[in-house]
């Protein structure tokens, strides 16, 4: 057994003991417990706990992949996930949890007066949660696979085994405090490596400033900074500048950060966190530190973005360009390389025959041309996953196997701590929403916990199965899953606080119409840049033939929002309104207490 090997059982054995320790010591005895953890948690340690909920396998593993390869056009993902968490926190979480209610489709029941209503947001739930969850189970897969060297089924199968255990015995008491658990283990394990690297790049050990300082690798000799110097290498090998890389055109950027901002915002497994405070001020503190132990990870995330994508590029082009050293041969690939070959997530081809690796863009006629003079037959790495670069980078940069055994605890920890939370949210739906709420209301409270850790293990083993067997849409199943959640259940939630003349059938037909607009153009525009089982997010560089707008399926939700919006409140405007207690209610949320009546004089 090698020293990373062993490192790598330890550290994932270590991480996991912990976890199911923790499901014991915290398991759940009553549904307040099941559901919000007996609403007991210190606003400290519920910020820290969201932040582990929220920051799922794509902020670990995906989100520095893709600012690696699309540069400032990959913004999109800091900019939608991390301004949507803060429209969460200022709009949509105090008033909820001073709403009181247990989950998103109990609110949405009873602000519309609607079994209906209520039904409807379960099954938006639901398919927003279980999109989700495909990308978290890939993430388990990809991450087992290559460092436990076990086929990525098996890796799936420990994954769902794990979460099994402490999701279904503790329920939110024991999810809360085993996030709180994996956010230590994922934000250590995402900024040591990165300190490493900074530090190899540029001598700054703050990767956030290292991203701007100079680069001295090569001790200083390039004059550059380290973007300048990124810049330079893959702009000379045909690629776009990496600075001011875009995807697709500017309105398409703005509708993927709004479809990602908004769909933060409606994320029902986030939201149900707030309920787990014991006050509505605890929820706004929650919320605040919450923030800040996501921004550690996520002002961090774009440095590893362009260290990776720059040590990989040193990595393969070692010498002038076109000069017959200065490609790597490839009997001399390092173990790095030979080793994620073996996951098929890295595949070369040597397509002219030389023993040596050309890796630029020949989709550039005018690179390509060039290239041709070289000898040169096309780009022989034709697949590098996205979703390698962040587990990669500690091996390519040559860091101690203890840290990249913490690079994989962490990637596990981002990938069950946010499909844990999800799962939660299925089965609350399932358990709390239809059984209790809607078909069987006199249920005890035993058998409603017991129905709840029921349907837990049916959306494990859901979950499981579209992790084995993904379906067609599932390479951009998370931005997708924002999408669906930003097209249904955030503008249900905003005019259910903010618009008391909003009834249940403004409400029903926009959640209906959103979702549906919105499944209807994921599903027929697929084929167009959709690969089963590759990447979390797979953002389109190109564009559509007949996209509308210009815009992309994976951020088509926000069109889908304004749909929602649309038709709520044009139907809303022809039918009778709410009752006049309903209005009462909605003015009672959105009011402190002590600041008067909010009624027209």
């Amino acid at each position: 057994m090698s020293d990373l090997d062993l490192w790598t059982y330890s550290i994932v054995g270590a991480t996991f003991a912990l976890y199911i320790g923790i499901a014991i010591w915290a398991r759940a005895g009553t549904t307040g417990e099941f559901y919000v953890a007996g609403g007991g948690v210190h606003p400290v340690a519920n910020g820290m706990a969201t932040a582990a909920d929220w920051m799922s396998a794509a902020s670990f593993i995906s989100m520095a992949g893709l600012i690696a390869f699309n540069g400032y056009g990959a913004s999109v993902f800091l900019m939608g996930w991390t301004g949507g968490y803060v429209l969460l926190a200022l709009l949509l979480a105090p008033y909820l949890r001073k709403f009181g209610k247990f989950t998103v489709p109990e609110f949405i029941g009873d602000r519309y007066y609607s079994q209906s209503a209520r039904i409807v947001a379960v099954i938006c739930l639901i398919l927003a949660s279980i999109t989700y969850v495909i990308g978290q189970m890939k993430g388990i897969g990809v991450a087992f696979s290559r460092f436990l060297e076990v086929p990525y089924d098996t890796g799936l199968y420990i994954g769902m085994g794990i979460v099994a255990v402490y999701a279904v015995a503790g329920g939110m008491k024991g999810i809360t405090y085993t996030q709180i658990a994996q956010y230590v283990v994922l934000i250590f394990a995402y900024t040591i490596p990165a300190i490493f690297i900074s530090l190899n790049l540029t001598g700054n050990p703050l990767p956030q400033l290292g991203l701007g300082s100079d680069y001295m690798a090569d001790g200083g000799a390039s004059g550059l900074s380290l973007l300048g110097k990124l810049d330079q290498v893959v702009t000379d090998l045909g690629f776009k500048e990496y600075t001011t890389q875009v995807m697709g055109s500017t309105l398409n950027m703005f509708a993927y950060t709004l479809s990602l901002m908004i769909g933060t915002a409606g994320l029902p497994h986030v939201i149900i966190r707030f309920f787990t405070v014991p006050k509505v001020r605890d929820a706004r503190y929650s919320a605040g530190w919450a923030l800040v132990f996501i921004a550690i990870l996520y002002t961090t995330a774009p440095a590893v973005g362009a260290m990776a994508r720059l040590n990989l590029m040193d990595t393969i082009q070692t010498g002038p360009i076109g000069s017959e050293t200065g490609n790597l041969a490839y009997d001399e690939r390092p173990d790095w390389f030979k080793k994620w070959e073996e996951t098929g997530l890295l595949q070369y081809e040597d397509k002219n025959g030389d023993g040596r690796i050309q890796y630029y863009n020949d989709a550039d006629p005018e690179f390509a041309a060039k290239a041709e003079s070289y000898g040169w037959k096309g780009n022989e790495m034709v697949k590098v996953d996205r979703d390698i670069m962040v587990l990669a980078n500690p091996e390519i940069a040559g860091l101690p196997a203890w840290v990249i055994a913490l690079v994989v605890a962490g990637g596990l920890a981002a990938a069950l701590s946010t499909a844990a939370g999800l799962l939660l949210a299925i089965s609350s739906a399932i358990s709390h929403d239809l059984l209790k709420g809607v078909i069987a209301k006199g249920i005890s409270e035993k058998a409603e916990l017991t129905a709840g850790r029921l349907s837990m293990i049916v959306a494990i083993l859901v979950a499981g199965y579209l992790g084995l067997n993904p379906p067609g849409f599932a390479a951009g199943t998370v931005a997708i899953a924002f999408g669906l959640a930003a097209s249904s259940i955030f503008p249900a939630l905003m005019l259910g606080i903010f618009a008391k003349r909003m009834n249940r059938a403004g409400a029903i037909a926009g959640m209906v119409a959103g979702i549906t607009v919105t499944l209807l153009y994921v599903f027929q525009h697929k084929g167009i840049f959709f690969v089963p089982g590759t990447e979390f997010l797979m953002p389109e560089l190109g564009m559509g033939p007949d996209w509308f707008l210009g815009i992309s399926p994976n951020a088509f939700g926000a069109v889908g929002a304004v749909v929602n919006f649309a038709v709520a409140i044009l139907v809303s405007a022809v039918t009778a309104p709410p009752p006049e207690h309903i209005q009462h209610l909605v003015e009672d949320v959105r009011v402190p207490r002590g600041a008067g009546a909010a009624v027209d004089h």
